[in-house]
């Protein structure tokens, strides 16, 4: 039998997986936790098998809590539950002593499949999130070229969501200007629009 125990913030995700394990006779739902301290508070006198472990939580959130929980309780397992699709979290967390990570939008046989395999010892990770942490791991290896002082500020401004009439007015410079250095960030970090543009600079500490 394998002692679950998932900690979320968002009550109708743990009543979807509750609600999943019901028939499973070798998973045995022990609790959960909506935040950092109620998840530590739980395990002073109850214990677990497998941690399902989201990532984004108000104070503590799952990436300072898996380390905590490692540090505390090295024989629980923990497994990153998250919407996040990006390699830094991953990373983060399997840093932290995570042994997977798994998609909220992931199968009931996917997610019961992570918990059989990490629960024997095992590494496991849903497609997309492995996806994601080769992707982010190949970059990370990439030497980035080095940005001049407009660009870091240019970039700063785009990740703080302004528009490029707006840095214009903001830095004294044409909007014509702007999206000059828009477009030659674009090819210099070799990415095809802003979302990636900021997930990269946020990622390799551009900014």
């Amino acid at each position: 039998m394998i002692r679950v125990f998932i900690v979320d913030d968002h009550p109708v995700v743990i009543e979807g997986i509750q609600s999943l394990f019901r028939n499973e006779k070798d998973i045995e739902w022990v609790g959960h936790a909506m935040t950092a301290s109620s998840c530590l508070g739980f395990f002073v006198n109850s214990s677990a098998d497998v941690v399902l472990m989201d990532i984004s939580m108000p104070g503590m959130d799952g990436v300072e809590l898996c380390a905590v929980m490692k540090e505390k309780y090295p024989g629980i397992f923990i497994l990153g539950l998250s919407t996040f699709n990006q390699g830094l979290y991953i990373k983060k967390m399997m840093e932290n002593g995570a042994s997977g990570y798994i998609l909220k939008n992931s199968s009931k046989e996917e997610l019961l499949k992570a918990i059989h395999t990490v629960n024997n010892g095992g590494i496991f990770f849903s497609g997309e999130a492995g996806d994601a942490l080769k992707e982010y791991q190949k970059s990370s290896k990439i030497q980035l070229p080095e940005l001049s002082r407009r660009e870091k500020e240019i970039l700063g401004l785009i990740a703080e969501g302004y528009t490029n009439p707006q840095i214009a007015e903001k830095i004294f410079l044409s909007p014509f200007t702007v999206d000059s250095h828009r477009k030659n960030l674009l090819a210099k970090l070799n990415v095809k629009n802003t979302a990636s543009l900021i997930r990269l600079a946020v990622e390799r500490k551009l900014i």
